[in-house]
């Protein structure tokens, strides 16, 4: 099931919204969480119980936590006790069970998402050895959202050690903030102190069910108009990708790229829509990252939460620790102020991307997107200060159209050669399809009806075309800050439902569902 499924649309949804109007404002929040663990258990049946497992290993944490606290608070009452001692002593007890409780944490995704990988990989290294015994592997299913909402629970652990945010003593609300049916398969990911909207049992307003059904239809569009329609050209490519031209490689490359976008944006579209009917204000995942100037701030913008949870709880501790910081004082002694950050910086990046990549999935090609990506934002970081110097030498002007549209395209260029290993079966078959795309590279299969041979034809094509326009300069809009929701809101009542009916009309009509077009399924749902 998906959030673009006629069941989560036409039933699941519409039924909770009836059932939450019925009830009382202080037990909505009742309806929320059975809502959630029934969306829950008919996804992932009896794996229902590791999510109950990792909420209650999350409060009965933050008790123990909440204790120590206590306990050191009083302690330091007593006369003629040494303050900074007692706190270091409750310190290193709360660092113990922080400790214990991520590896707990850590250890369940592992058995869950990587052990069949990690297995595999020992099997390898025995047969390269010559020798004959072999791990068993079993085919693992894992509950649906594990990493996401996996994050969320080390997020609200580290938080509460850190005395960012207090222990939560009512457990129901840590098992609604994990489990929120909205967010349970893709995210965003969420953190607990930004998240008291869901336990408010908000009123369903008129405003907060035309702006939450405007958002799902306009995700909608974004993922059956143009998501399921290149779904065949992906298929097509990525399963014999080495059979065609370098161009065709390439725009099946291309393609994946626009359609990863597109499902992924527009399944969040869904899920911030489905969430804000019931006034609750999720983060926001994407930030139109194909209008970034380099490759690290596209992924500033894409995939927003992620990369703020990797930034908060990775690459600051990291870049932050005191080894670090000598380490950062001595490069910068022996290699000056530009270069001295950059080489401890750096190690603080390569933990996040390796982090990265193996959160996506467990795989080689996973790991070397990470790695790929790390290379790139290095690279980027070492020469910037040259680039700069270039530009003003020769009197280049970076903030004109023209240099934009150039960055524009390098950039595209190089996300669509990371997805391209990202989407690959294998690390080999990503080389064997990258190193295609330069063999017999021509413009001619533009023109000579190659492209018609990829499962969609000449109608498709306009209609791909059109809808990525509108989905351009809607992003064009937002870029320049020019909120058009808001716009929308304020048209006229004629105007405002003649938009929202021919943009559900142009979904239903132009949709691509039917024979021969396949339905995506959720992509982040499996990561």
């Amino acid at each position: 099931m998906s959030y673009l499924s006629n069941t989560y649309l036409f039933l699941i949804l519409p039924f909770i919204v009836v059932v939450y109007s019925i009830f009382l404002k202080k037990y909505r929040w009742v309806c929320l969480l059975v809502a959630s663990y029934a969306f829950f258990f008919i996804i992932s049946g009896k794996l229902l119980l590791c999510l109950l497992f990792t909420t209650i290993h999350c409060f009965l944490y933050g008790l123990v936590i909440k204790k120590y606290d206590a306990d050191c608070a009083l302690e330091q009452e007593k006369k003629d006790i040494d303050k900074k001692e007692v706190k270091q002593k409750f310190k290193l007890k709360k660092k113990r069970v922080l400790v214990i409780s991520i590896l707990i944490q850590v250890a369940i995704l592992f058995a869950y998402k990587y052990m069949p990988f990690f297995l595999g990989n020992i099997n390898s290294i025995f047969a390269w050895f010559g020798s004959d015994y072999q791990f068993k592997i079993s085919k693992i299913i894992a509950p649906i959202g594990l990493s996401f909402y996996t994050l969320e629970a080390l997020s609200y652990m580290i938080d509460v050690f850190t005395g960012k945010i207090e222990a939560e003593t009512k457990v129901y609300k840590l098992a609604l903030f994990l489990s929120f049916f909205p967010q349970t398969m893709e995210g965003p990911i969420a953190r607990y102190d930004k998240d008291s909207s869901l336990f408010e049992g908000n009123n369903i307003t008129y405003k907060n069910l035309c702006f939450g059904l405007q958002r799902m239809v306009w995700g909608s569009f974004k993922k059956i108009v143009i998501a399921d329609r290149l779904n065949p050209i992906v298929k097509c490519v990525f399963a014999t990708g080495s059979s065609y031209s370098g161009f065709v490689v390439l725009f099946g490359a291309i393609s994946y790229t626009i359609m990863l976008y597109m499902e992924f944006s527009g399944t969040m579209d869904v899920i911030i829509g489905s969430a804000e009917i019931f006034g609750v204000k999720l983060p926001e995942n994407f930030r139109q990252p194909f209008f970034s100037k380099n490759i690290s701030e596209f992924w500033a913008r894409w995939h927003i939460t992620l990369g703020a949870w990797f930034k908060d709880y990775i690459f600051y501790p990291v870049s932050l620790a005191k080894k670090m910081k000598s380490l950062t004082v001595k490069a910068r002694h022996k290699l000056g102020n530009h270069f001295g950050p950059l080489l401890t910086g750096s190690i603080a990046l390569s933990a996040v991307w390796l982090l990265n990549g193996l959160w996506h999935g467990a795989g080689w090609n996973y790991i070397f997107f990470g790695v790929y990506h790390l290379f790139l934002i290095i690279l980027g970081n070492l020469f910037e200060p040259y680039m700069k110097k270039l530009s003003d030498k020769f009197h280049i002007d970076r903030t004109k159209k023209l240099y934009r549209a150039f960055q524009f395209v390098k950039l595209f260029l190089l996300v669509v050669i990371g997805e391209l290993f990202f989407r690959a079966v294998t690390l080999s078959d990503g080389f064997r399809l990258f190193f295609s795309i330069f063999k017999g590279f021509t413009l001619k299969n533009v023109f000579d009806g190659t492209l018609m041979n990829l499962g969609l034809d000449g109608y498709d094509f306009v209609v791909l075309g059109i809808s990525i326009l509108v989905v351009f300069v809607m992003s064009l809009l937002k870029e320049k800050d020019i909120d058009v929701r808001e716009k929308v809101s304020n048209m006229n009542i004629v105007a405002r439902w003649i938009l929202y009916l021919s943009l559900i009309m142009f979904v239903v009509i132009f949709g691509a569902y039917g024979p021969g077009y396949q339905a995506i399924d959720p992509i982040y749902a499996n990561y």
